[in-house]
């Protein structure tokens, strides 16, 4: 049974600014590849071809701690030696990020047709050529991903489905065959099996930075918030830090309101009108709506229960699914759980209740209806749980947690002591001065996690579980 709301006031705690982590080191990206080529042997691939852009970086970045910028990038992978990472003009320099290029452990080579139109063609080797070069020929099989793979019910073959450029996917098709050229992206990406649907002690590290970032960019916006500011002005406020956007940072006001993924384009802070906005770097995603307020007495009389008929039994719901984020919890129960807990009718509830979040901000997700697929130790979940009404507008409370049991917290604690301390005094915020129910298995990556305001012209005035 969800707990009963109240309105509490609060000082929005203060954990301290996380040091920047290092960058990914040689050591954990061989790692990397290593799980790479068992995966690679299990499937018979020769060789796996990873593409990316400025869009579709993750698997990229988690594979070599480099992600290309305005171009587009490919790494090919062999059972054993140095993987190829081809790139373009700009990105050829950047290549140097990586701790294995740097190392000499993937060898880097310029193609110009992954650079963007009319820049410079005075290389003229091509990418096929390039990648043929790798050893494809006839006996080849090759696993191909991008940022998605398919299911029956979508296409025909979703084996042989790719979704990464013409030129990439004919190409190779040509040099193996048809047959001989498999979508992979599920290898990385796969909730259930995914390299990518789990994270490490370094990789929490990382991701609690990127959300304290964005969690304090989100905080300095909502106490800016004054009536007649634009939302530019708003928007500046915030101070976004300059950690690369995992997604297009949203601002949803006014006349803007109902495009949703919006940004700020002018329009005015009015009291009265319902805002929601979000701040998005590599690794995290923080999400707010309420209306623009300090009371229930300013909102439309039509939203003038939200607190009590909408933003409040929200707010218990997630108490709800925090209890379930532990170990061996079924996604499929933990979609009924809100399912039945926020019915649609009332709520809304459209996308999966919950995701897997990684530099990318939607990975994939277990929870879905009738999915059988185990919550484990160390999956990065986004608490992305969006309700929607016509008068109601939304309330939210979208933040990063990771799930880990008392092994990954012992590894934690030892690597990154400083870490799991910041994570456990979230934890005891959002249990002892906001009342969730958040389980021993749950650790908070963002400062802001538990504070939801449901007027944000008053945000120490905070929804609190008796």
């Amino acid at each position: 049974m969800p707990r009963p709301h109240k309105l509490i006031e609060i000082d929005w705690p203060d954990y301290g600014m996380p040091a920047p982590p290092p960058r990914p080191s040689r050591e954990s990206l061989l790692a990397n590849l290593r799980l790479m080529r068992e995966a690679m042997a299990q499937r018979g691939y020769t060789h796996l071809v990873l593409y990316a852009d400025r869009e579709h970086f993750g698997n990229l970045l988690w594979a070599t701690g480099f992600d290309p910028r305005f171009e587009e990038a490919v790494l090919v992978v062999r059972p054993s030696g140095q993987p190829l990472l081809i790139a373009g003009n700009e990105c050829f320099p950047y290549t140097q990020v990586s701790a294995l290029v740097a190392a000499g452990d993937i060898r880097v080579e310029l193609c110009q047709s992954l650079s963007l139109i009319s820049q410079p063609r005075d290389e003229k080797r091509r990418l096929l050529d390039i990648i043929a070069g790798e050893g494809l020929g006839t006996g080849s099989k090759v696993g191909v991903a991008g940022w998605k793979y398919y299911d029956a019910d979508e296409v025909d073959d979703p084996v042989h489905a790719l979704e990464v450029p013409s030129l990439l996917a004919d190409g190779l098709r040509k040099l193996v065959g048809h047959a001989n050229v498999a979508n992979a992206t599920d290898l990385f990406m796969h909730p259930g099996h995914g390299l990518r649907a789990t994270v490490t002690v370094d990789e929490i590290a990382v991701f609690e930075f990127s959300n304290s970032v964005a969690s304090a960019a989100m905080q300095r916006m909502l106490f800016a918030l004054k009536p007649g500011m634009s939302d530019f002005e708003v928007y500046a406020a915030g101070q976004v830090g300059g950690l690369p956007l995992g997604c297009h940072n949203t601002f949803s006001i006014g006349a803007n309101r109902p495009f949703g993924l919006g940004g700020p384009t002018g329009e005015i802070v009015r009291i009265g009108d319902p805002m929601s906005f979000n701040v998005c770097h590599f690794g995290s995603n923080i999400a707010r709506s309420g209306w623009l307020a300090k009371a229930a007495g300013e909102l439309p009389a039509p939203a003038a229960d939200y607190l009590d008929a909408f933003a409040g039994p929200y707010v218990a719901a997630i108490s709800e699914w925090l209890k379930l984020m532990q170990p061996g919890v079924r996604g499929g129960d933990v979609h009924r759980l809100i399912a039945d807990t926020l019915p649609f009718e009332q709520f809304g509830i459209f996308l999966n209740p919950g995701h897997l979040i990684h530099h990318d901000e939607w990975l994939s997700s277990p929870i879905s209806a009738g999915s059988e697929l185990p919550l484990r130790s160390g999956m990065y979940m986004q608490i992305d749980i969006i309700p929607s009404h016509p008068a109601y507008n939304s309330s939210r409370m979208e933040e990063g947690i990771v799930i880990a049991d008392g092994a990954l917290q012992a590894e934690l604690g030892a690597r990154h002591p400083e870490v799991l301390s910041r994570c456990l005094k979230r934890r005891d915020f959002m249990r002892n001065t906001i009342g969730f129910d958040v389980p021993d298995s749950v650790l908070p990556l963002s400062d802001t996690a538990g504070i939801v305001p449901p007027y944000f012209l008053a945000p120490n005035t905070v929804i609190g579980l008796g």
